[in-house]
């Protein structure tokens, strides 16, 4: 399975980033802009994940997840990779701010978490960010910048953790297959309820 462990945005921030596109929607149509339902922050690129290794994964990464307690961030205006080369531009986001030390934390843990699992460890430099369209090849996005303006405000509250399988060439390119809340641990000393029915 090729995964990623990523937050998705709540319906508040998928407005707000929808909305301030749309005058790029008109200006350059002929990006491959990223449908809303297909957003997401990454925050450890996991790649394709041998399914021996799949239970110590999901194990190491939900640990990981629940040494963090939710935090707040908020959808923050745009950007371009590379950056900031607007004049030769591949892709188009919207940026995130709020308490960005806290999510710098949890993407190293999660990638910490992977890395110890057996998982290649990943040693880019982390720009959280929502990917809003693509160039193919590189442009100039100086015009569309200026068109977009300052770009999408909104709060994001991150609780929640998701294990997501990436399947290109599907309708349903990205499907969850595990989630994890922030700060929640279970009990090792109670026994698990079992069910009377």
């Amino acid at each position: 399975m090729r995964l990623f462990a990523a937050l998705t945005p709540p319906p508040g921030v998928v407005d707000a980033v929808r909305g301030a596109r749309e005058p790029g929607l008109r200006h350059a149509p002929e990006l491959s802009w990223t449908p809303p339902g297909e957003w997401h922050l990454t925050l450890a690129f996991l790649g394709e994940v041998p399914d021996d290794l799949l239970p110590g994964l999901t194990a190491a990464l939900g640990a990981a997840a629940g040494d963090r307690g939710p935090f707040d961030l908020t959808v923050d205006g745009w950007g371009v990779f590379p950056h900031p080369h607007r004049d030769r531009a591949a892709v188009l986001w919207a940026g995130v701010g709020g308490d960005t030390g806290a999510l710098a934390a949890l993407s190293a843990d999660l990638r910490a978490a992977a890395s110890a699992a057996g998982l290649p460890g990943e040693d880019r430099v982390y720009v959280p960010h929502l990917t809003v369209a693509r160039s193919r090849p590189p442009r100039d996005l100086t015009g569309l910048l200026s068109e977009l303006g300052d770009g999408p405000q909104a709060p994001w509250p991150a609780r929640d953790v998701h294990l997501v399988e990436s399947r290109p060439g599907r309708a349903d390119r990205y499907r969850t297959v595990r989630t994890w809340a922030l700060g929640w641990k279970t009990d090792p000393g109670r026994p698990p309820e079992r069910s009377t029915a």
